[in-house]
């Protein structure tokens, strides 16, 4: 074909029907002008080509017929599936921004609930472990400062005996008596709690060491720590001739009329001649293991601690209820004869006690407090809670990529929607044409008549 902008236009498009090749027929009659002949005729082969594709379509009006098979074709066919396929890129572009903004919210949720975190245990989240170490370093000196603070339980705990000897006419002794022994001693360690006495030497358990003694090895016999102490009164000894005869002296005598006999007596006398003294272990001196820890700074001896102290919340509560509501004369009358501890309180002394002891409460049992002893208890909960915090942030990270991902697939999408636009426009102009040309052609055939074409949704 001849280079001509035209020709280049026309076949350009998505096919080529009987109207391009008139077209095309009769840009070739300027082009091909000089090898036309005297008769009229054209010796181009070119030209002979294209005239003779123009009668092939004209014979039996086979063009009609194509015309129309290409216009319902791209009404029926290719322009819903190219409107649809834009349709589904828009939905695509709409939904991914949508995923995008969704991925990014999660990922500020997951950094919100790991600062929080951070900022619940009291770190700024930089070294995690490193700064969690650290807070326990900090836990004895708070809990010696919570020990310190005890003594202003004092005057709640007297009124606290004072009830319960006047009204269950108990010994006061057995009331709180871990809680009395911190105001009394402060923050001490396990072992003068439980022996009543400081240890002359305090032997500490090493860090991740279980406070309980090393089991015995297979095979070996543990014995304890109790030590045989023999009497005063008689010792447990072998003489030279029971070591040459392998029998051995148990201090135990014969009597003569017995020996004779051969009978033995077995009433040695009412004094034992050996006596082992089983000790009490860490009894001597010596705070080993848990004995070591201090009372608040123990799992066991803390949760009694929190356990007494709330048990004197509920009493100093029930007291305060009692003195809001009216009392009946069965009370008056019985705490005509009460001490005057019990008689002398007032709604606001009340009130600054128990708040003094909610706020101990509140201290020991807080989340970052509770976390802290958990740390403290066992060292290896620090690589949990570091894999904890860690895994929110890889989490949040994980959904920044995924809102990136998302971005890139609505653009893909968007880019491919315009792509479409043109193929799309150019699809439907040359729709128009068709049928205006078919809707021209049939005017013809009918003297001229007006031919519309309905229903194409062009």
């Amino acid at each position: 074909m001849p280079e001509h902008d035209e020709i280049r236009s026309l076949l350009s498009g998505t096919y080529i029907n009987y109207f391009h090749c008139l077209k095309i027929v009769e840009i070739l009659k300027g082009t091909e002008a000089a090898s036309r002949n005297l008769f009229g005729k054209y010796s181009s082969q070119r030209m002979k080509d294209w005239q003779e594709v123009v009668s092939l379509y004209q014979a039996d009006n086979t063009y009609l017929g194509e015309s129309a098979s290409l216009l319902m074709r791209s009404v029926s066919y290719e322009i819903p599936s190219l409107k649809k396929q834009m349709s589904r890129c828009e939905q695509l572009a709409l939904e991914s921004e949508r995923r995008a903004v969704e991925c990014l919210h999660g990922a500020a949720e997951q950094r919100e609930q790991y600062y929080n975190s951070c900022k619940n245990y009291g770190i700024s989240g930089e070294d995690i472990q490193k700064e969690l170490l650290a807070l326990v370093c900090d836990v004895p000196s708070f809990l010696r400062q919570i020990g310190a603070d005890a003594v202003g339980l004092l005057s709640a705990i007297q009124l606290y005996q004072a009830c319960v000897t006047f009204v269950c006419d108990s010994s006061p002794e057995k009331a709180l008596p871990l809680l009395r022994h911190v105001q009394k001693c402060g923050d001490t360690t396990v072992y003068e709690w439980r022996v009543g006495r400081a240890p002359e030497r305090v032997e500490r358990p090493d860090k991740g060491e279980q406070a309980t003694p090393p089991c015995p090895e297979e095979g070996e016999i543990n014995w304890g720590d109790f030590e045989v102490q023999p009497s005063t009164t008689a010792e447990i000894e072998a003489g030279p001739d029971s070591m040459a005869t392998g029998d051995i002296d148990w201090g135990i005598s014969l009597e003569p009329e017995a020996a004779e006999v051969g009978g033995i007596n077995w009433d040695a006398g009412e004094e034992p001649t050996a006596m082992i003294t089983l000790l009490e272990t860490g009894t001597d001196g010596v705070a080993r293991g848990s004995d070591a820890l201090s009372v608040l700074e123990s799992t066991d001896t803390r949760n009694q601690f929190v356990d007494e102290l709330m048990e004197l919340e509920l009493f100093l509560c029930q007291w305060q209820q009692s003195m809001d509501c009216d009392t009946d004369i069965v009370t008056i009358t019985q705490f005509q004869t009460a001490p005057s501890i019990l008689q002398g309180q007032t709604q606001g002394k009340v009130l600054a006690m128990l708040s003094v002891v909610r706020g101990l409460i509140g201290q020991l049992t807080d989340t970052r407090m509770r976390q802290l002893f958990l740390i403290l208890a066992s060292p290896r909960y620090v690589d949990r809670v570091t894999d904890h915090l860690h895994q929110r942030l890889r989490q949040a990270q994980l959904l920044e990529k995924k809102s990136v991902s998302w971005v890139e697939r609505g653009r893909a999408a968007q880019e491919e929607r315009q792509s479409l636009e043109p193929r799309l426009s150019l699809l439907q102009e040359r729709s128009r044409e068709l049928k205006k040309k078919i809707e021209a052609d049939l005017s013809k055939r009918y003297n001229n008549r007006p031919v519309n074409l309905i229903g194409t949704g062009l």
